[in-house]
């Protein structure tokens, strides 16, 4: 198992706090992984007998349908005095499974809880142990990362990366970009065929079962065409009324609310997120077109395949995926009649970087029109062109960076 020490460092300072631990994110970004590296952190301090690890994917535990069950197993469990470190994996799969976790906490336990659903949060669990829990979201791996996991698997690396550096990353950049930041596909050599196949095995597990069976989906033809279209307009502007014209155009017609459900589904379960339009000057959301991204960019080929011609959505995703890991709030920006790709503001904390993204601005009209919306922001944020040329450019505060180093930037550096 490899660390992650952006998500392990931060919740290691709640071991012990009394609060529920709770982890989300998309099937296989880790978070078994990680539930497992916190039990090996708790047992430096207590007996093996006082940590108990379910797996709710796993057959073991098939029989623990409701929280009765589960309550029965735990009280079984535990026996003995002290605390007991009672760490749950997809727990969403047990019915009514937040009584048992509401119980629990008011023995000595301390407790960590996984799922791959964000109801996991706004159900009973929210009103039940209102400031009473602490969350994490798990994101399919980062760029340095992904170089991290393939250097301690032994696998092929180029240049100063092999080395331990990151200035001669390119060749993994590369990889990156078809490969996906699924921890599965870094930690083991596949050919392009077996990584498309583990991927698209991955969004298949992620549709029927966090979406299809949790929201009781009949309509899975309709599902599945609305998925294919989010897919491959990734990085476009969006309506509603678009996507239904589009399910018209293939014989299946979905009313609004159909289509805005089955959507909102994709975003519970952490397929796919939505930045909404932002208007710069008058500083409002605005309540028309969005843009959709998936959470790796690997999602895309399972569904459609590797298109050249799909590759600015791709970069789009990459740079709008890394931005949501380092705590951005990502919004697609208005500037009166131009558009910028991504206005990002900390969650916590003044910060803010104005982004777009292009494959290359070699040409001087790519050029003007990349740099130019940027040069019109007149305050003193960071603006940023993001592409695939190999070298950097500065431009009236408008600063050119190639996406391998953009994602290999140090998050201190992203503001003024």
């Amino acid at each position: 198992m490899f660390t992650r020490p952006a998500y392990t460092e931060r919740l290691r300072g709640f071991i012990d706090k009394p609060l529920i631990k709770v982890i989300t994110g998309i099937r296989r970004c880790g978070k078994s992984t990680l539930l497992l590296l916190f039990q090996e952190a708790v047992l430096e301090h207590t007996d093996k007998n006082h940590t108990i690890f379910m797996n709710f994917e796993d057959a073991a535990f098939d029989s623990i349908l409701d929280y009765r069950n589960l309550n029965d197993y735990l009280a079984a469990k535990m026996t003995g005095d002290g605390r007991y470190y009672i760490f749950l994996d997809e727990i969403q799969i047990v019915e009514q499974w937040e009584k048992s976790v509401n119980s629990l906490r008011l023995k000595n336990t301390d407790i960590y809880i996984t799922g791959s659903n964000s109801r996991l949060l706004s159900s009973e669990l929210a009103t039940l142990l209102a400031g009473r829990y602490v969350a994490f979201h798990l994101h399919t791996l980062s760029f340095a990362e992904f170089i991290d996991f393939r250097r301690q698997s032994g696998l092929s690396l180029t240049g100063a990366a092999k080395a331990g550096g990151i200035a001669d990353a390119g060749g993994e950049l590369d990889t990156f970009i078809e490969t996906g930041g699924f921890p599965v596909l870094s930690a083991n050599s596949f050919s392009p065929q077996e990584a498309r196949q583990i991927v698209m095995d991955i969004n298949s597990s992620a549709v029927l079962r966090d979406v299809v069976q949790r929201n009781g989906v009949r309509n899975t033809q309709l599902l599945e065409k609305i998925i294919a279209f989010l897919y491959d307009n990734t990085g476009n502007p969006l309506s509603i009324k678009r996507i239904s014209d589009y399910l018209k155009t293939q014989k299946r017609n979905a009313d609004f609310e159909t289509v805005y459900n089955y959507i909102s589904y994709l975003e519970s379960a952490f397929i796919i997120y939505r930045a909404p339009r932002y208007d710069i000057k008058g500083k409002r959301l605005l309540e028309t077109t969005e843009k959709y991204y998936l959470a790796d960019h690997s999602l895309q080929y399972a569904v459609r395949g590797i298109r050249q011609e799909n590759i600015g959505g791709i970069l789009e995703n990459i740079v709008f995926m890394e931005l949501i890991r380092r705590s951005y709030r990502v919004y697609v920006g208005k500037l009166d009649t131009r558009e910028i790709d991504f206005v990002a503001e900390k969650i916590n904390g003044p910060g803010r970087l104005y982004v777009q993204v292009t494959v290359s601005y070699a040409n001087p009209e790519t050029r003007e029109r990349e740099f130019s919306p940027l040069r019109a922001i007149k305050d003193h944020w960071p603006k940023m062109v993001v592409s695939l040329d190999k070298w950097q450019s500065e431009e009236q505060g408008v600063t050119g960076i190639h996406l391998k180093d953009f994602l290999l930037k140090p998050e201190s550096t992203s503001s003024p």
